[in-house]
């Protein structure tokens, strides 16, 4: 029952208190079957066919909620890179939640427990010490892993509304989904020529492009510290990829992120693409977002002796 409850009401989770700390392995299968079945709902789109329109709405969202996860959930909620007022931190606070993505101050309590243990035998989805499979998404899927680690958030935590989204985190995008839904509805007696409806952009706009956006941004916890250099001798395994980078707006600069995880930039260089970046350059010129902190140059042009194998050898300074 408890597992059924947390389909709706995270509340229904306790905080686990996990023995020495260490992650274990144990996942509540009925706990996780909607997110199975947002993967298999995905097979529907050989029923339902796809239209232009459906695939623009599909790459749309992807682009929005990736920016709303990079940007907001990232590196705003989990390390204050930038400062925005309270309406605009609940706006991309509920688009951060529309991902699936779970709730902003579980995502962000867990990145913070990332970064306190980065590749350490308590970091959940360290892939050198849990393998490649846990790291992109069996951590996430263990019973232990379902809570928010409230003492990580305590600057989140006061805020009611930000409580509200974690909670029910089920809200949003169930919201959009029948939002989808509707419209597709609509769009199929407005504008026949379209040629979507209801099925296909609820299958298109909402289940492959969240499983889409799902596997883009686990590679960074998985691949970004197995595939790509390293400029940084930091004590994980964290690399730079580029194509991860473009595929994740930024994100794939990772071993630029562990070097300095409070800017608001990870392409460190203005050849290294950060898509999340720019737009948060451009948030902060409308002045809806403000105080963007930078990379130190002491910071950016340090500590570049990479160990050659960083798998022996985890580095110096964090």
């Amino acid at each position: 029952m408890r597992s059924l409850l947390a389909w709706f009401d995270n509340n229904s989770v306790a905080d686990p208190s996990l023995p020495n700390g260490k992650p274990t392995r144990r996942i509540d299968w009925l706990r996780v079957l909607p997110f199975i079945g947002l993967h298999l709902a995905c097979l529907a789109a050989f029923w339902t066919g796809v239209s232009p329109t459906a695939l623009a709405v599909a790459v749309a969202l992807y682009a929005l909620r990736m920016f709303a996860i990079t940007g907001f959930y990232h590196r705003y909620f989990s390390h204050k890179a930038f400062r925005a007022s309270r309406a605009m931190q609940l706006v991309f606070a509920v688009l951060g939640a529309s991902a699936v993505q779970r709730g902003p101050l579980w995502w962000a309590s867990h990145h913070r427990h990332h970064h306190a243990h980065a590749d350490r035998e308590t970091d959940a989805h360290s892939p050198r010490q849990h393998g490649l499979l846990w790291s992109h998404m069996g951590w996430f899927l263990a019973r232990e892993n379902f809570a928010t680690r409230v003492a990580q958030v305590p600057d989140l935590a006061r805020y009611p509304e930000l409580r509200f989204l974690d909670r029910f985190d089920v809200l949003v995008p169930l919201l959009l989904a029948l939002g989808l839904y509707g419209t597709g509805e609509w769009l199929a007696t407005a504008w026949p020529a379209l040629g979507t409806d209801g099925p296909m952009l609820l299958v298109w706009g909402f289940c492959v492009s969240t499983v889409a956006l799902y596997h883009a941004t686990f590679l960074v916890n998985s691949m970004a510290h197995k595939v790509g250099s390293r400029r940084y001798a930091v004590r994980d395994t964290s690399r730079n990829n580029f194509w991860l980078a473009l595929l994740t707006f930024g994100e794939g600069w990772h071993n630029n992120h562990h070097r300095y995880p409070g800017s608001a930039r990870q392409g460190f260089y203005w050849w290294e693409i950060d898509l999340t970046y720019c737009g948060l350059r451009a948030l902060a010129v409308l002045g809806l977002i403000r105080d963007l902190r930078p990379v130190p140059e002491a910071i950016r042009a340090g500590g570049r002796t990479a160990p050659s194998n960083p798998e022996d050898q985890p580095g110096g300074p964090a």
